[in-house]
């Protein structure tokens, strides 16, 4: 097999051709889409707290540089691939082009799987958060799901109205949030640190990561890694896709890895070493996990940002939604591009948008929302802490499929002669995905904050899915082997 390169434009009905909107982003573009995947202000919010609580304390810190170094490993192979390969179908492109069609199609049901599953318990959560919001600032008390489909069909307005208002909506929300921790980070450090100093050591070194339960830790610290692969998702409308998708990945994990690594410790080092797990513990008994973050960043500029971070958060959910709406529907694009689902599926608008897919997209989410609201689930205990587990571990698994077929495809194909990038990081970074994927598994139900049957009926979706998807593949060819 050759290299590849953009997939031919194809006709479709109306006469729009199904290739996305080549030049349309640039780096920062890439960098703002993905770092809305990350939502840095939930992340810190919902991930940090629980992690200092039950996971490895003061330690949490070196958790999220532990992560970083694996996924920066995983995206030297990444990158490598996708100077051969440029796709809005990343990881089914990627994987089928080292492992076969059948291995693709079954990573391509998974990929759709995790960023439709991460999307609709994102909407729990931001439904939540905004009827709380509004209840509070105005008295209109209205169900968090009324909040929910009102998201939705925004988001499916911005994702109709193409990629380049999606990256502005994006870069306003996403630079608000990522100001205040950013400066909050900084600040502490410049002041040296909290009441007991910097207390580096205490975060950074050898013995607090593997204090306590690390294995907790870096599995939260993986889990908000999840949507920097996003940069190759946009490689056909990226401008120079060879040259900005790889040094948008590379950007987008030293710079989420560096914010997670400096504001966790500025929460640590603002507590006190010693203090920081206990009052990360009282925070998360009490219901209030934002507390225990909003406290420290008030007491630094003021009581305003007891006002201001809430409202952030929600914006931050509402950035993370449609960011992994956009990747959700161009999957499907691809997919259906490659005959592998409904032709109707490809169709673009005049902005050059798979909005069809954008249709598909949304109607998933509803789906998948929907039986909560029916049954009356809480939108956060179980739609965002369910799904947003299930979401991280079959991402892991995608991870680990991609990283064994960049080593079989370059064993292969001999495009690329430097053995670093293709074989030796591809292999550490399959080494250190397996072990992420097992502490995932052996910590699942502290994960969902659920129930021990509850995880194990979650665990099962996810191979079910990867062999839904292998099946499908298998039937389709041999359909078409059985035509004349």
């Amino acid at each position: 097999m050759g290299s590849q390169t953009a997939p031919p434009q194809q006709t479709v009905r109306g006469g729009t051709t199904a290739a996305l909107k080549p030049n349309a982003l640039g780096v920062l573009g890439i960098m703002f889409f993905v770092l809305s995947a990350q939502a840095p202000l939930t992340g810190i919010a919902g991930a940090a707290p629980i992690s200092i609580a039950i996971g490895n304390g003061a330690g949490t810190p070196a958790a999220y540089v532990l992560a970083g170094v694996m996924i920066l490993l995983f995206s030297v192979g990444f990158v490598a691939m996708g100077r051969h390969v440029v796709d809005a179908g990343a990881f089914y492109t990627y994987i089928g082009t080292g492992l076969g069609r059948t291995a693709g199609a079954a990573g391509a049901a998974v990929a759709l799987f995790a960023y439709c599953v991460i999307q609709a318990a994102m909407y729990g959560l931001y439904g939540a958060i905004t009827a709380g919001l509004v209840a509070d600032h105005t008295g209109l008390d209205l169900p968090w799901w009324v909040w929910t489909l009102a998201a939705m069909a925004v988001v499916q307005a911005l994702g109709a109205a193409g990629v380049e208002m999606g990256a502005k909506v994006l870069a306003v929300f996403v630079a608000a949030e990522f100001s205040i921790l950013l400066l909050f980070g900084l600040v502490t450090l410049f002041q040296g640190g909290g009441p007991q100093g910097l207390g580096l050591a205490d975060s950074f070194s050898p013995s607090a990561a593997l204090q306590g339960a690390p294995g907790v830790a870096i599995m939260f610290a993986v889990a908000s890694m999840f949507g920097f692969e996003a940069t190759a998702i946009y490689g056909e409308e990226a401008r120079e896709p060879k040259k900005t998708v790889p040094r948008a990945t590379y950007l987008s994990v030293l710079v989420v890895t560096g914010f997670f690594a400096l504001t966790s410790w500025a929460l640590v080092s603002a507590y006190g070493a010693d203090k920081a797990p206990a009052a990360a513990g009282e925070a998360l008994s009490g219901g209030d996990s934002a507390g225990f973050v909003f406290a420290p960043i008030a007491t630094q500029f003021g009581g305003w940002v007891n006002d201001v971070l809430p409202v952030l958060l929600a914006t931050s959910l509402f950035a993370g939604i449609l960011t992994f709406h956009n990747s959700a529907n161009r999957y499907l694009f691809s997919l259906s591009r490659d005959g592998l689902l409904p032709q109707p599926l490809r169709r673009l608008n005049a902005r050059r948008s798979p909005w069809a897919a954008g249709c598909a997209q949304t109607g998933i989410a509803l789906l998948l929302v929907v039986p909560f609201v029916i049954v009356g689930k809480d939108p956060v205990l179980t739609l965002f802490s369910w799904f947003s587990g299930l979401a991280v571990l079959a991402m892991m698994l995608l991870y680990l499929l991609t990283s064994v077929s960049v080593i079989v495809f370059f064993r292969r194909e001999r495009l690329d002669s430097r053995r670093f990038n293709t074989l030796v990081a591809p292999a550490l970074a399959a080494l250190g995905l397996a072990g992420a994927i097992w502490l995932i598994l052996a910590n699942f139900t502290t994960l969902i904050g659920g129930e021990a049957s509850t995880a194990a009926l979650l665990e099962a979706t996810v191979p079910a899915v990867l062999a839904v998807g292998a099946a499908t593949e298998w039937f389709r060819r041999r359909r078409g082997r059985a035509q004349p």
